[in-house]
């Protein structure tokens, strides 16, 4: 597709004899004789470059530049003057121009200019394009789900991101605490500087305080040379501390004084460094149980505490695993070069049977395992993993009938089944579990035909 390019000059036949150059380079060039009449092209005309003369009937160039970039950010502009003016040259960059070039001395340059031009212009719009599609990804719009829960979590998250509160979102592993954190920046006033996102439990006590708090040269062996702590990166932005408490309890102490008064001091220095950022912190631990146990400072709870937003686990949310699993199907599917467009009615209701203990993540490493067995163009069950098969809530009573997935004795089958997989299989362990007799559980056993 060839690329488009406005020329603006009110003198005609230098305007003809321009057009018909740029044209024979393979361009489209539409032509306009002022001001008014190039912004109105722009209008209707997906422009990538403007050529424009700075002394127009009803205007100046300098100035239609910035009008034009306001407007349109993404077109380059290219000035032609007759006579060389510092000052407007100046300006016309300040304003956005590409470049400023004199009519006949730099004729020979225009071609290549446009080139540069068009080259410059491509690479912005392939950086809106990625930055629009990260702003979706990290959007609230991009959080998966229209159950009742999610939606409560979602409205509260909406109301404290613009503002610069500490947020701490509980919930259990695998909920998507980091999507939330992501979407909560994305949509407060620091969106455009960093995200730094920890993992406090990854970390042991010296690295991790390295790691948040950076350090000086010499601070310990291998220490050659000064290093910036996470902290310090997110400044300005937002710092994301994820299973927060695992934290050790002395640096937690450093943390409060982060939250108090925005400073802290490097290992192995002893000046202060000032910051300014956002903290959501993020844990599937209950915090009030590590207080009494004297794992966790009773303040910095309630500093970290004063937006707390929980995250439902996904057995919690069950209406949303078709959606998530379409959205993982689809991306899946992608990756792999796959035309596997859907989810078998029988797939979908084992996966909802299932107790996903490891959330939203477990979802997406089964759809992603599955989309690598199946192949025909529907995810089936033979794709899910073997304990997720064996949750068959299906059976021939005696009469030939089969039990329904509402069923008493289906619901005991299931119930059942899991138990015996949690214990691997011991009956005595299973049968006291479920608080019947051993007898009781063989003959349960044989009736489900569970082996």
């Amino acid at each position: 597709m060839k690329k488009k390019i406005l020329l603006i000059d009110d003198e005609e036949k230098l305007r003809s004899l321009m057009a018909r150059i740029i044209t024979l380079e393979g361009f489209e060039v539409i032509q306009a004789a002022d001001c008014k009449a190039g912004l109105k092209k722009l209008q209707h005309e997906v422009i990538d470059i403007v050529l424009c003369d700075v002394k127009l009937p009803d205007g100046n160039g300098v100035d239609l530049t910035l009008t034009v970039k306001q407007a349109y950010p993404h077109i380059e502009i290219i000035l032609l003057t007759a006579y060389g003016n510092i000052p407007d040259g100046i300006q016309a960059i300040k304003n956005g121009a590409f470049d400023y070039i004199v009519k006949g001395d730099d004729n020979n340059k225009i071609i290549p200019l446009i080139h540069r031009a068009i080259e410059k212009a491509g690479l912005q719009k392939r950086v809106d394009i990625l930055e629009a599609k990260l702003e979706k990804k990290y959007s609230f719009e991009g959080i998966i789900g229209k159950s009742k829960n999610i939606g409560e979590a979602i409205s509260l998250a909406q109301k404290v991101a613009p503002t610069d509160t500490t947020v701490l979102l509980t919930g259990e592993t695998g909920t998507g605490k980091e999507v939330f954190a992501n979407a909560i920046h994305q949509n407060s006033a620091r969106k455009n500087k960093n995200f730094v996102a920890i993992n406090c439990s990854a970390f042991s006590h010296d690295l991790l305080e390295s790691e948040m708090f950076g350090h000086a040269a010499g601070a310990f062996t291998g220490a050659i040379k000064d290093k910036k702590g996470l902290f310090e990166e997110a400044n300005n932005g937002t710092i994301f501390l994820d299973e927060v408490g695992e934290m050790p309890i002395d640096l937690q102490a450093k943390l409060l004084r982060v939250i108090e008064v925005g400073e802290f001091i490097k290992v192995g220095e002893s000046k202060v460094t000032k910051i300014d950022l956002r903290i959501v912190a993020a844990t599937n631990r209950n915090l009030t149980k590590e207080i009494e146990a004297g794992n966790f400072r009773q303040d910095l709870y309630y500093r970290l505490s004063i937006f707390s937003i929980y995250l439902p686990a996904l057995r919690e949310r069950l209406v949303d695993i078709e959606e998530l699993s379409k959205f993982f199907l689809k991306s899946f599917s992608n990756k792999t070069n796959k035309k596997i467009h859907q989810l078998s009615a029988e797939y979908l209701h084992f996966l909802k049977l299932h107790n996903w203990p490891g959330n939203i993540r477990e979802l997406k490493n089964v759809l992603e395992r599955s989309v690598i067995l199946e192949n025909s163009n529907t995810l089936t069950i033979d794709s899910l993993p073997y304990e997720i098969q064996q949750l068959s809530d299906i059976k021939e009573n005696e009469d030939g009938k089969m039990l329904s997935a509402f069923s008493l004795a289906s619901a005991e089958k299931i119930h059942i089944q899991k138990v015996i997989n949690y214990t691997n299989g011991n009956k005595t362990e299973t049968a006291k579990l479920l608080n019947i007799a051993l007898t009781t559980l063989y003959r349960k056993l044989e009736e489900y035909k569970i082996q």
